[in-house]
Protein backbone atom coordinates (compact mmCIF):
# COMPACT_ATOMS: atom_id res chain seq x y z
CA UNK A 1 0.00 0.00 0.00
CA UNK A 2 2.84 2.34 0.90
CA UNK A 3 4.55 1.63 -2.43
CA UNK A 4 1.31 2.34 -4.32
CA UNK A 5 0.94 5.72 -2.60
CA UNK A 6 4.56 6.58 -3.42
CA UNK A 7 3.99 5.63 -7.07
CA UNK A 8 0.86 7.80 -7.28
CA UNK A 9 2.74 10.73 -5.74
CA UNK A 10 5.54 10.24 -8.29
CA UNK A 11 3.09 10.28 -11.21
CA UNK A 12 1.42 13.38 -9.79
CA UNK A 13 4.72 15.21 -9.42
CA UNK A 14 5.78 14.23 -12.95
CA UNK A 15 2.46 15.49 -14.35
CA UNK A 16 2.82 18.75 -12.44
CA UNK A 17 6.40 19.12 -13.68
CA UNK A 18 5.25 18.48 -17.27
CA UNK A 19 2.55 21.14 -17.03
CA UNK A 20 5.00 23.58 -15.47
CA UNK A 21 7.52 23.02 -18.27
CA UNK A 22 4.86 23.45 -20.97
CA UNK A 23 3.51 26.63 -19.36
CA UNK A 24 7.04 27.99 -19.10
CA UNK A 25 7.73 27.26 -22.77
CA UNK A 26 4.47 28.86 -23.91
CA UNK A 27 5.20 31.92 -21.75
CA UNK A 28 8.65 32.21 -23.36
CA UNK A 29 7.13 31.85 -26.84
CA UNK A 30 4.51 34.50 -26.08
CA UNK A 31 7.23 36.84 -24.83
CA UNK A 32 9.32 36.30 -27.98
CA UNK A 33 6.28 36.92 -30.19
CA UNK A 34 6.10 40.32 -28.53
CA UNK A 35 9.78 40.87 -29.37
CA UNK A 36 9.38 39.78 -33.01
CA UNK A 37 9.56 43.34 -34.34
CA UNK A 38 12.87 43.90 -32.53
CA UNK A 39 14.47 40.86 -34.17
CA UNK A 40 13.07 41.86 -37.56
CA UNK A 41 14.46 45.40 -37.23
CA UNK A 42 17.90 44.01 -36.40
CA UNK A 43 17.64 41.75 -39.46
CA UNK A 44 16.65 44.69 -41.69
CA UNK A 45 19.48 46.78 -40.28
CA UNK A 46 22.02 44.12 -41.25
CA UNK A 47 20.52 43.84 -44.73
CA UNK A 48 20.63 47.62 -45.24
CA UNK A 49 24.28 47.62 -44.24
CA UNK A 50 25.03 45.01 -46.92
CA UNK A 51 23.01 46.96 -49.51
CA UNK A 52 24.97 50.10 -48.70
CA UNK A 53 28.22 48.23 -49.24
CA UNK A 54 26.87 46.94 -52.55
CA UNK A 55 26.06 50.49 -53.71
CA UNK A 56 29.20 52.21 -52.50
CA UNK A 57 32.05 49.67 -52.35
CA UNK A 58 31.50 47.25 -55.24
CA UNK A 59 30.27 49.50 -58.06
CA UNK A 60 32.99 48.44 -60.54
CA UNK A 61 33.81 45.01 -59.16
CA UNK A 62 31.43 42.24 -60.41
CA UNK A 63 33.02 39.57 -58.21
CA UNK A 64 32.58 41.72 -55.11
CA UNK A 65 29.02 42.54 -56.20
CA UNK A 66 28.29 38.83 -56.56
CA UNK A 67 29.59 38.05 -53.06
CA UNK A 68 27.56 40.87 -51.49
CA UNK A 69 24.40 39.90 -53.41
CA UNK A 70 24.88 36.31 -52.24
CA UNK A 71 25.08 37.49 -48.63
CA UNK A 72 21.97 39.62 -49.07
CA UNK A 73 20.23 36.63 -50.65
CA UNK A 74 21.18 34.48 -47.64
CA UNK A 75 19.61 37.06 -45.33
CA UNK A 76 16.40 37.17 -47.38
CA UNK A 77 15.97 33.48 -48.32
CA UNK A 78 14.11 32.55 -45.12
CA UNK A 79 12.88 36.08 -44.48
CA UNK A 80 11.11 37.40 -47.58
CA UNK A 81 10.43 35.49 -50.80
CA UNK A 82 10.10 38.45 -53.20
CA UNK A 83 13.36 40.09 -52.13
CA UNK A 84 15.26 36.79 -52.10
CA UNK A 85 13.99 36.03 -55.58
CA UNK A 86 15.09 39.47 -56.83
CA UNK A 87 18.63 38.89 -55.51
CA UNK A 88 18.68 35.36 -56.95
CA UNK A 89 17.99 36.95 -60.36
CA UNK A 90 20.70 39.56 -59.73
CA UNK A 91 23.13 36.77 -58.94
CA UNK A 92 22.20 35.10 -62.22
CA UNK A 93 22.88 38.36 -64.11
CA UNK A 94 26.18 38.95 -62.30
CA UNK A 95 27.31 35.35 -62.88
CA UNK A 96 27.70 36.16 -66.61
CA UNK A 97 30.32 38.78 -65.74
CA UNK A 98 32.21 36.51 -63.31
CA UNK A 99 34.53 33.89 -64.78
CA UNK A 100 33.55 30.25 -64.56
CA UNK A 101 30.30 28.29 -64.68
CA UNK A 102 30.32 27.73 -60.93
CA UNK A 103 28.76 31.14 -60.17
CA UNK A 104 26.05 30.64 -62.78
CA UNK A 105 25.14 27.27 -61.29
CA UNK A 106 25.32 28.73 -57.79
CA UNK A 107 22.73 31.38 -58.73
CA UNK A 108 20.45 28.70 -60.22
CA UNK A 109 20.65 26.61 -57.04
CA UNK A 110 19.78 29.64 -54.93
CA UNK A 111 16.88 30.50 -57.20
CA UNK A 112 15.67 26.89 -56.96
CA UNK A 113 15.75 27.02 -53.15
CA UNK A 114 13.52 30.10 -53.11
CA UNK A 115 11.08 28.61 -55.60
CA UNK A 116 10.85 25.40 -53.58
CA UNK A 117 10.28 27.35 -50.36
CA UNK A 118 7.27 28.94 -52.00
CA UNK A 119 5.88 25.54 -53.06
CA UNK A 120 6.71 25.94 -56.77
CA UNK A 121 8.00 22.42 -57.61
CA UNK A 122 7.95 22.60 -61.42
CA UNK A 123 9.79 25.92 -61.46
CA UNK A 124 12.36 24.54 -59.01
CA UNK A 125 13.30 21.65 -61.30
CA UNK A 126 13.37 24.03 -64.29
CA UNK A 127 15.86 26.23 -62.46
CA UNK A 128 18.39 23.47 -61.78
CA UNK A 129 17.92 21.08 -64.72
CA UNK A 130 20.92 22.38 -66.71
CA UNK A 131 23.40 22.26 -63.82
CA UNK A 132 26.50 20.10 -64.36
CA UNK A 133 27.33 18.96 -60.82
CA UNK A 134 30.84 17.85 -61.80
CA UNK A 135 32.08 21.45 -62.01
CA UNK A 136 30.70 22.45 -58.60
CA UNK A 137 32.75 22.77 -55.43
CA UNK A 138 31.98 20.28 -52.64
CA UNK A 139 30.01 22.88 -50.67
CA UNK A 140 27.90 23.75 -53.73
CA UNK A 141 27.38 20.07 -54.48
CA UNK A 142 26.03 19.56 -50.96
CA UNK A 143 23.70 22.54 -51.45
CA UNK A 144 22.63 21.22 -54.88
CA UNK A 145 21.94 17.64 -53.78
CA UNK A 146 20.24 18.83 -50.58
CA UNK A 147 17.88 20.93 -52.71
CA UNK A 148 17.05 17.95 -54.95
CA UNK A 149 16.58 15.80 -51.84
CA UNK A 150 14.10 18.18 -50.28
CA UNK A 151 12.22 18.70 -53.55
CA UNK A 152 11.73 14.96 -54.14
CA UNK A 153 10.83 14.16 -50.53
CA UNK A 154 8.30 17.02 -50.58
CA UNK A 155 6.81 15.75 -53.84
CA UNK A 156 6.51 12.28 -52.35
CA UNK A 157 4.71 13.70 -49.31
CA UNK A 158 2.47 15.79 -51.58
CA UNK A 159 1.45 12.83 -53.79
CA UNK A 160 1.26 10.38 -50.87
CA UNK A 161 0.31 7.46 -53.13
CA UNK A 162 1.63 4.04 -54.06
CA UNK A 163 2.42 4.93 -57.68
CA UNK A 164 4.46 8.16 -57.85
CA UNK A 165 5.59 8.64 -54.24
CA UNK A 166 7.97 5.61 -54.09
CA UNK A 167 9.82 6.88 -57.19
CA UNK A 168 10.32 10.32 -55.65
CA UNK A 169 11.51 8.71 -52.41
CA UNK A 170 14.05 6.60 -54.31
CA UNK A 171 15.42 9.67 -56.08
CA UNK A 172 15.58 11.61 -52.82
CA UNK A 173 17.46 8.77 -51.08
CA UNK A 174 20.03 8.75 -53.86
CA UNK A 175 20.55 12.51 -53.74
CA UNK A 176 20.83 12.62 -49.95
CA UNK A 177 23.38 9.77 -49.96
CA UNK A 178 25.55 11.84 -52.32
CA UNK A 179 25.20 14.93 -50.09
CA UNK A 180 26.11 12.89 -46.99
CA UNK A 181 29.20 11.46 -48.69
CA UNK A 182 30.39 14.95 -49.67
CA UNK A 183 29.87 16.36 -46.12
CA UNK A 184 32.69 16.48 -43.61
CA UNK A 185 32.56 13.77 -40.90
CA UNK A 186 31.07 15.14 -37.68
CA UNK A 187 29.75 18.29 -39.37
CA UNK A 188 26.25 19.66 -38.89
CA UNK A 189 25.42 18.90 -42.53
CA UNK A 190 26.43 15.22 -42.38
CA UNK A 191 24.72 14.50 -39.05
CA UNK A 192 21.52 16.32 -39.99
CA UNK A 193 21.27 14.79 -43.47
CA UNK A 194 21.92 11.32 -42.04
CA UNK A 195 19.19 11.77 -39.45
CA UNK A 196 16.82 13.25 -42.03
CA UNK A 197 17.24 10.26 -44.35
CA UNK A 198 16.61 7.85 -41.47
CA UNK A 199 13.47 9.75 -40.54
CA UNK A 200 12.14 9.68 -44.11
CA UNK A 201 12.75 5.92 -44.20
CA UNK A 202 10.97 5.39 -40.85
CA UNK A 203 14.12 4.62 -38.84
CA UNK A 204 12.82 6.94 -36.14
CA UNK A 205 14.93 6.04 -33.08
CA UNK A 206 18.18 6.05 -35.07
CA UNK A 207 17.22 9.44 -36.52
CA UNK A 208 16.52 10.84 -33.03
CA UNK A 209 20.00 9.78 -31.90
CA UNK A 210 21.54 11.86 -34.72
CA UNK A 211 19.42 14.90 -33.92
CA UNK A 212 20.15 14.65 -30.18
CA UNK A 213 23.85 14.62 -31.06
CA UNK A 214 23.32 17.98 -32.81
CA UNK A 215 21.34 19.60 -29.99
CA UNK A 216 23.46 18.21 -27.13
CA UNK A 217 27.01 18.30 -28.55
CA UNK A 218 27.04 21.02 -31.20
CA UNK A 219 26.76 24.78 -30.94
CA UNK A 220 24.08 25.57 -33.51
CA UNK A 221 22.67 28.82 -34.84
CA UNK A 222 19.08 29.72 -33.91
CA UNK A 223 18.00 28.81 -37.45
CA UNK A 224 19.70 25.41 -37.18
CA UNK A 225 18.08 24.79 -33.79
CA UNK A 226 14.68 25.57 -35.33
CA UNK A 227 15.27 23.09 -38.17
CA UNK A 228 16.44 20.29 -35.86
CA UNK A 229 13.66 20.82 -33.29
CA UNK A 230 10.99 20.87 -36.04
CA UNK A 231 12.35 17.68 -37.58
CA UNK A 232 12.48 15.92 -34.20
CA UNK A 233 8.90 17.00 -33.48
CA UNK A 234 7.82 15.26 -36.70
CA UNK A 235 9.32 12.02 -35.44
CA UNK A 236 7.56 12.28 -32.08
CA UNK A 237 4.29 13.11 -33.83
CA UNK A 238 4.64 10.12 -36.19
CA UNK A 239 5.35 7.80 -33.24
CA UNK A 240 2.36 8.95 -31.17
CA UNK A 241 4.26 11.10 -28.66
CA UNK A 242 2.33 14.32 -29.14
CA UNK A 243 3.43 15.97 -25.87
CA UNK A 244 7.13 15.79 -26.82
CA UNK A 245 6.22 17.00 -30.31
CA UNK A 246 4.46 20.09 -28.91
CA UNK A 247 7.37 21.02 -26.63
CA UNK A 248 9.86 20.75 -29.49
CA UNK A 249 7.66 22.82 -31.81
CA UNK A 250 7.50 25.55 -29.18
CA UNK A 251 11.31 25.57 -29.01
CA UNK A 252 11.50 25.59 -32.81
CA UNK A 253 9.06 28.51 -33.04
CA UNK A 254 11.10 30.48 -30.48
CA UNK A 255 14.27 29.93 -32.53
CA UNK A 256 12.42 30.93 -35.74
CA UNK A 257 11.42 34.22 -34.12
CA UNK A 258 14.93 34.92 -32.82
CA UNK A 259 16.40 34.28 -36.27
CA UNK A 260 13.63 36.27 -38.04
CA UNK A 261 12.72 33.19 -40.07
CA UNK A 262 9.39 33.77 -41.83
CA UNK A 263 9.63 30.72 -44.11
CA UNK A 264 8.80 28.41 -41.20
CA UNK A 265 6.14 25.87 -40.31
CA UNK A 266 6.80 25.31 -36.61
CA UNK A 267 4.23 27.85 -35.42
CA UNK A 268 1.58 26.48 -37.80
CA UNK A 269 2.23 22.86 -36.82
CA UNK A 270 2.15 23.89 -33.16
CA UNK A 271 -1.23 25.57 -33.70
CA UNK A 272 -2.63 22.39 -35.26
CA UNK A 273 -1.52 20.24 -32.31
CA UNK A 274 -2.79 22.71 -29.69
CA UNK A 275 -6.11 22.90 -31.53
CA UNK A 276 -6.46 19.12 -31.33
CA UNK A 277 -5.83 19.37 -27.56
CA UNK A 278 -8.60 21.98 -27.21
CA UNK A 279 -6.31 24.96 -26.45
CA UNK A 280 -8.34 27.40 -28.56
CA UNK A 281 -6.95 30.56 -26.94
CA UNK A 282 -3.28 29.89 -27.75
CA UNK A 283 -4.15 28.30 -31.09
CA UNK A 284 -5.89 31.49 -32.25
CA UNK A 285 -2.99 33.74 -31.22
CA UNK A 286 -0.30 31.50 -32.75
CA UNK A 287 -2.27 31.03 -36.00
CA UNK A 288 -2.56 34.79 -36.44
CA UNK A 289 1.22 35.15 -36.07
CA UNK A 290 1.77 32.21 -38.45
CA UNK A 291 -0.47 33.94 -41.01
CA UNK A 292 1.44 37.21 -40.54
CA UNK A 293 4.72 35.37 -41.19
CA UNK A 294 3.33 33.55 -44.25
CA UNK A 295 2.03 36.79 -45.73
CA UNK A 296 5.30 38.60 -44.98
CA UNK A 297 7.38 35.87 -46.60
CA UNK A 298 4.96 35.25 -49.48
CA UNK A 299 4.37 31.52 -48.85
CA UNK A 300 1.19 30.94 -50.84
CA UNK A 301 0.71 27.31 -49.90
CA UNK A 302 1.15 28.11 -46.20
CA UNK A 303 -1.39 30.94 -46.37
CA UNK A 304 -3.90 28.54 -47.91
CA UNK A 305 -3.33 25.99 -45.13
CA UNK A 306 -3.68 28.58 -42.37
CA UNK A 307 -6.74 30.17 -44.00
CA UNK A 308 -8.48 26.79 -43.89
CA UNK A 309 -8.00 26.44 -40.12
CA UNK A 310 -8.15 30.04 -38.86
CA UNK A 311 -11.93 30.61 -39.35
CA UNK A 312 -12.73 27.37 -37.51
CA UNK A 313 -10.55 28.36 -34.56
CA UNK A 314 -11.97 31.91 -34.55
CA UNK A 315 -15.51 30.50 -34.37
CA UNK A 316 -14.61 28.28 -31.43
CA UNK A 317 -12.94 31.22 -29.73
CA UNK A 318 -16.15 33.22 -30.04
CA UNK A 319 -18.05 30.28 -28.54
CA UNK A 320 -15.61 30.30 -25.64
CA UNK A 321 -16.23 34.02 -25.10
CA UNK A 322 -19.98 33.43 -25.20
CA UNK A 323 -19.64 30.72 -22.58
CA UNK A 324 -17.72 33.11 -20.35
CA UNK A 325 -20.45 35.71 -20.84
CA UNK A 326 -23.11 33.18 -19.83
CA UNK A 327 -21.07 32.22 -16.79
CA UNK A 328 -20.81 35.87 -15.78
CA UNK A 329 -24.55 36.36 -16.12
CA UNK A 330 -25.14 33.24 -14.01
CA UNK A 331 -22.96 34.70 -11.25
CA UNK A 332 -24.75 38.01 -11.61
CA UNK A 333 -28.24 36.56 -11.23
CA UNK A 334 -27.05 34.42 -8.32
CA UNK A 335 -25.87 37.52 -6.49
CA UNK A 336 -29.15 39.25 -7.28
CA UNK A 337 -31.04 36.31 -5.80
CA UNK A 338 -28.81 36.53 -2.75
CA UNK A 339 -29.52 40.25 -2.46
CA UNK A 340 -33.28 39.59 -2.62
CA UNK A 341 -32.90 36.93 0.07
CA UNK A 342 -31.09 39.41 2.26
CA UNK A 343 -33.91 41.92 1.74
CA UNK A 344 -36.40 39.25 2.85
CA UNK A 345 -34.44 38.55 6.01
CA UNK A 346 -34.21 42.29 6.65
CA UNK A 347 -38.02 42.65 6.50
CA UNK A 348 -38.41 39.75 8.91
CA UNK A 349 -35.96 41.36 11.33
CA UNK A 350 -37.86 44.65 11.13
CA UNK A 351 -41.08 42.88 12.18
CA UNK A 352 -39.36 41.05 15.01
CA UNK A 353 -37.55 44.13 16.31
CA UNK A 354 -40.30 46.72 15.76
CA UNK A 355 -40.13 47.90 19.40
CA UNK A 356 -36.46 48.73 19.17
CA UNK A 357 -36.28 52.00 17.20
CA UNK A 358 -32.52 52.06 17.06
CA UNK A 359 -32.43 48.60 15.50
CA UNK A 360 -35.21 49.61 13.11
CA UNK A 361 -33.04 52.47 11.85
CA UNK A 362 -30.11 50.13 11.25
CA UNK A 363 -32.27 47.65 9.37
CA UNK A 364 -33.91 50.40 7.27
CA UNK A 365 -30.48 51.79 6.31
CA UNK A 366 -29.34 48.29 5.45
CA UNK A 367 -32.43 47.84 3.30
CA UNK A 368 -31.68 51.03 1.35
CA UNK A 369 -28.04 50.05 0.81
CA UNK A 370 -28.97 46.56 -0.32
CA UNK A 371 -31.49 48.04 -2.74
CA UNK A 372 -28.66 50.14 -4.21
CA UNK A 373 -26.55 47.02 -4.64
CA UNK A 374 -29.46 45.39 -6.44
CA UNK A 375 -29.89 48.43 -8.70
CA UNK A 376 -26.17 48.57 -9.50
CA UNK A 377 -26.03 44.87 -10.25
CA UNK A 378 -28.95 45.29 -12.64
CA UNK A 379 -26.89 47.84 -14.59
CA UNK A 380 -24.35 45.14 -15.48
CA UNK A 381 -26.99 43.11 -17.34
CA UNK A 382 -27.17 45.88 -19.96
CA UNK A 383 -23.61 45.19 -21.17
CA UNK A 384 -23.95 44.55 -24.88
CA UNK A 385 -22.45 41.63 -26.71
CA UNK A 386 -20.26 43.93 -28.83
CA UNK A 387 -18.11 44.78 -25.78
CA UNK A 388 -17.44 41.23 -24.58
CA UNK A 389 -14.34 40.80 -26.76
CA UNK A 390 -12.78 44.06 -25.48
CA UNK A 391 -13.81 43.96 -21.80
CA UNK A 392 -13.43 40.25 -21.04
CA UNK A 393 -10.67 40.95 -18.47
CA UNK A 394 -12.75 43.67 -16.79
CA UNK A 395 -15.77 41.36 -16.59
CA UNK A 396 -13.60 38.61 -15.10
CA UNK A 397 -12.58 41.11 -12.43
CA UNK A 398 -16.22 41.90 -11.70
CA UNK A 399 -16.94 38.20 -11.27
CA UNK A 400 -14.16 37.91 -8.68
CA UNK A 401 -15.45 40.98 -6.80
CA UNK A 402 -19.03 39.67 -6.74
CA UNK A 403 -17.86 36.24 -5.61
CA UNK A 404 -15.87 37.86 -2.80
CA UNK A 405 -18.96 39.95 -1.83
CA UNK A 406 -21.08 36.77 -1.74
CA UNK A 407 -18.63 35.01 0.55
CA UNK A 408 -18.39 38.06 2.81
CA UNK A 409 -22.18 38.51 3.06
CA UNK A 410 -22.69 34.77 3.68
CA UNK A 411 -20.18 34.89 6.51
CA UNK A 412 -21.68 38.02 8.07
CA UNK A 413 -25.19 36.57 7.87
CA UNK A 414 -24.07 33.31 9.43
CA UNK A 415 -22.79 35.20 12.50
CA UNK A 416 -25.61 37.83 12.32
CA UNK A 417 -23.18 40.75 11.99
CA UNK A 418 -25.55 42.93 9.98
CA UNK A 419 -23.66 46.18 10.69
CA UNK A 420 -20.67 44.77 8.82
CA UNK A 421 -22.84 44.17 5.76
CA UNK A 422 -23.39 47.91 5.48
CA UNK A 423 -19.65 48.51 5.67
CA UNK A 424 -19.05 45.99 2.89
CA UNK A 425 -21.67 47.64 0.72
CA UNK A 426 -20.27 51.15 1.29
CA UNK A 427 -16.97 49.98 -0.21
CA UNK A 428 -18.64 49.50 -3.58
CA UNK A 429 -18.07 52.60 -5.77
CA UNK A 430 -20.01 52.23 -9.02
CA UNK A 431 -18.99 55.70 -10.27
CA UNK A 432 -15.32 54.83 -9.99
CA UNK A 433 -15.91 51.47 -11.72
CA UNK A 434 -17.67 53.24 -14.63
CA UNK A 435 -14.79 55.72 -14.94
CA UNK A 436 -12.37 52.77 -15.04
CA UNK A 437 -14.59 51.12 -17.66
CA UNK A 438 -14.62 54.27 -19.83
CA UNK A 439 -10.91 54.70 -19.32
CA UNK A 440 -10.35 51.05 -20.32
CA UNK A 441 -12.58 51.51 -23.37
CA UNK A 442 -10.68 54.67 -24.35
CA UNK A 443 -7.27 52.99 -24.10
CA UNK A 444 -8.36 49.80 -25.88
CA UNK A 445 -10.10 51.81 -28.61
CA UNK A 446 -7.00 53.96 -29.22
CA UNK A 447 -4.87 50.83 -29.27
CA UNK A 448 -7.11 49.45 -32.03
CA UNK A 449 -7.51 52.85 -33.78
CA UNK A 450 -4.27 54.68 -32.83
CA UNK A 451 -4.82 57.45 -35.39
CA UNK A 452 -8.49 58.00 -34.65
CA UNK A 453 -8.14 61.40 -32.93
CA UNK A 454 -5.90 62.82 -35.69
CA UNK A 455 -8.07 61.50 -38.53
CA UNK A 456 -11.24 62.62 -36.80
CA UNK A 457 -9.88 66.14 -36.39
CA UNK A 458 -8.81 66.22 -40.03
CA UNK A 459 -12.53 66.59 -40.80
CA UNK A 460 -12.64 70.03 -39.06
CA UNK A 461 -11.04 73.40 -39.36
CA UNK A 462 -8.24 73.96 -36.87
CA UNK A 463 -10.32 76.22 -34.64
CA UNK A 464 -13.12 73.64 -34.47
CA UNK A 465 -10.98 70.59 -33.76
CA UNK A 466 -11.72 68.51 -30.64
CA UNK A 467 -8.74 67.33 -28.62
CA UNK A 468 -8.79 65.56 -25.22
CA UNK A 469 -7.91 67.67 -22.22
CA UNK A 470 -4.79 66.92 -20.22
CA UNK A 471 -6.59 64.54 -17.80
CA UNK A 472 -8.67 62.83 -20.54
CA UNK A 473 -8.00 59.97 -22.93
CA UNK A 474 -11.14 60.64 -25.00
CA UNK A 475 -13.56 63.50 -24.47
CA UNK A 476 -17.32 62.83 -24.48
CA UNK A 477 -17.60 64.05 -28.12
CA UNK A 478 -14.76 61.77 -29.20
CA UNK A 479 -16.12 58.82 -27.21
CA UNK A 480 -19.54 59.10 -28.94
CA UNK A 481 -17.92 58.90 -32.38
CA UNK A 482 -15.56 56.16 -31.16
CA UNK A 483 -18.64 54.07 -30.33
CA UNK A 484 -20.06 54.87 -33.78
CA UNK A 485 -16.79 53.70 -35.38
CA UNK A 486 -17.14 50.46 -33.40
CA UNK A 487 -20.52 49.92 -35.10
CA UNK A 488 -22.78 51.24 -32.33
CA UNK A 489 -24.70 54.01 -34.13
CA UNK A 490 -28.04 53.83 -32.31
CA UNK A 491 -28.63 56.90 -30.11
CA UNK A 492 -30.51 54.90 -27.50
CA UNK A 493 -27.67 52.40 -27.11
CA UNK A 494 -25.00 55.13 -26.97
CA UNK A 495 -27.07 57.03 -24.42
CA UNK A 496 -27.30 53.96 -22.22
CA UNK A 497 -23.57 53.26 -22.42
CA UNK A 498 -22.54 56.87 -21.62
CA UNK A 499 -25.39 57.54 -19.15
CA UNK A 500 -26.92 60.38 -21.17
CA UNK A 501 -30.40 60.93 -22.56
CA UNK A 502 -31.08 60.17 -26.22
CA UNK A 503 -31.76 63.86 -26.80
CA UNK A 504 -28.39 64.81 -25.32
CA UNK A 505 -26.58 62.33 -27.57
CA UNK A 506 -28.49 63.68 -30.58
CA UNK A 507 -27.49 67.26 -29.68
CA UNK A 508 -23.82 66.23 -29.23
CA UNK A 509 -23.77 64.56 -32.66
CA UNK A 510 -25.52 67.40 -34.50
CA UNK A 511 -23.33 70.04 -32.85
CA UNK A 512 -20.16 68.23 -33.90
CA UNK A 513 -21.37 67.50 -37.46
CA UNK A 514 -22.35 71.13 -37.93
CA UNK A 515 -18.72 72.18 -37.52
CA UNK A 516 -17.32 69.60 -39.95
CA UNK A 517 -15.89 70.70 -43.30
CA UNK A 518 -17.91 67.90 -44.95
CA UNK A 519 -21.48 67.01 -44.15
CA UNK A 520 -24.24 64.48 -44.47
CA UNK A 521 -23.53 60.85 -45.21
CA UNK A 522 -19.99 61.64 -46.38
CA UNK A 523 -19.05 62.59 -42.81
CA UNK A 524 -20.39 59.24 -41.54
CA UNK A 525 -18.51 57.38 -44.29
CA UNK A 526 -15.25 59.15 -43.37
CA UNK A 527 -15.67 58.19 -39.71
CA UNK A 528 -16.25 54.53 -40.63
CA UNK A 529 -13.26 54.63 -43.01
CA UNK A 530 -10.77 55.28 -40.18
CA UNK A 531 -8.61 52.18 -40.19
CA UNK A 532 -7.76 49.89 -37.30
CA UNK A 533 -4.11 49.17 -36.57
CA UNK A 534 -4.29 45.67 -38.15
CA UNK A 535 -5.28 47.23 -41.48
CA UNK A 536 -2.50 49.78 -41.69
CA UNK A 537 -0.20 47.43 -43.61
CA UNK A 538 -2.83 47.10 -46.35
CA UNK A 539 -3.11 50.78 -47.03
Amino acid sequence: MRNLIALLLLFGSLHSFGNSTRDSLISELTKELGNKALYDRAKEKGIQKLKKALREEARNDPARQYDLCARIYDEYKSFQFDSAYVYALKLNSLSVMVAGRSKRYDSKIKKGFILLSSGMFRETFESVKEINASVLSDSLKIEYYSLLTRANYDLSDYDNDNYYAPGYNKLANGYIDTAITLSKPGSYERIYLSGYKKMKNRQYEEALQDFRTLTDKHKLSEHQYAIVYSTMSNIYSETGRAEHSIDLLIRAAISDIRSSTKEAVALFWLSELLYKKGDVKNTYVFLQHAMDDAEFYGARQRKFQISALLPVVAAQRMNFIEQEKSRFLTYLFSIMALALLIVLFSVMLVKQLKNLKAKEKIIEDTNVKLARINERLMEHTRIKEEYIGYFFNVISGYILKLEKLKRSVDMKLSVKRFDDIGIIINNINIKKEREVLFNTFDHIFLKIFPHFIEEFNSLFRKEDQIWPKEHEVLSTDLRIFALIRMGIDDNETIAKILEYSEKTIYVYKMRVKAKAIIGGEEFDHRIMAIKAVEMEGEA
